[in-house]
């Protein structure tokens, strides 16, 4: 089951990385590439819900797009959180914070499954809130402008991503404190 269609979608997610950096490299003025940069992610981004449902509902579910489907969504926050750092939308200390997390949790979930032990740090509400809140903020970040003439993208994404990159630690917290009677017992 590496074709299937949720699959297919969960790789757009990867493909999509290059083509939101280089909106930025185009020769068109700043707004267009916001605004461009900003519906190409909320599109991509929109294929993370889209891909889960339509493996269950073709039953076409596979361990394969289970394991690809997170690093499609660490690939897509992690770039978006880099070209926003590089245009001074967001400051590099949440960035560190964001991108040092989903390193830290994806060796730890690897490390938990080679012992057997994945199930105490499978995917909680906690870490899927959070990455609601850092799928809103981005995009107003990307966007950088007054959304319906009333939004001021760039101060609700500033608190989103600070909102995010608290439920970050918090999440990161919550996974170490149900990996650790585990880590402890093999620590002996």
């Amino acid at each position: 089951m590496f074709w299937t269609i949720p699959t297919l979608m969960t790789w757009t997610r990867i493909v999509a990385i290059p083509l939101i950096v280089g909106v930025f490299y185009l020769n068109i003025p700043f707004a267009e590439r916001n605004l461009i940069a900003t519906v190409m992610f909320v599109v991509f981004a929109a294929t993370d819900w889209l891909d889960g449902y339509l493996a269950r509902k073709l039953n076409q579910a596979s361990s394969f797009g289970a394991f690809l489907d997170p690093v499609a969504d660490k690939f897509l926050v992690c770039a978006s959180l880099l070209v926003l750092v590089h245009l001074q939308r967001a400051d590099v200390f949440v960035a560190l914070i964001i991108i040092g997390r989903e390193i830290a949790i994806s060796a730890l979930r690897e490390w938990m499954a080679q012992i057997g032990a994945s199930r105490s740090v499978a995917v909680h509400m906690l870490g899927k809130v959070k990455t609601t809140v850092q799928m809103i903020a981005i995009p107003f970040l990307l966007y950088d402008g007054r959304l319906f003439g009333v939004i001021n993208t760039p101060i609700w994404g500033t608190w989103l991503i600070w909102i995010s990159a608290i439920l970050t630690v918090w999440s990161m917290v919550y996974y170490l404190q149900k990996a650790i009677p585990e880590i402890r017992k093999r620590a002996k």
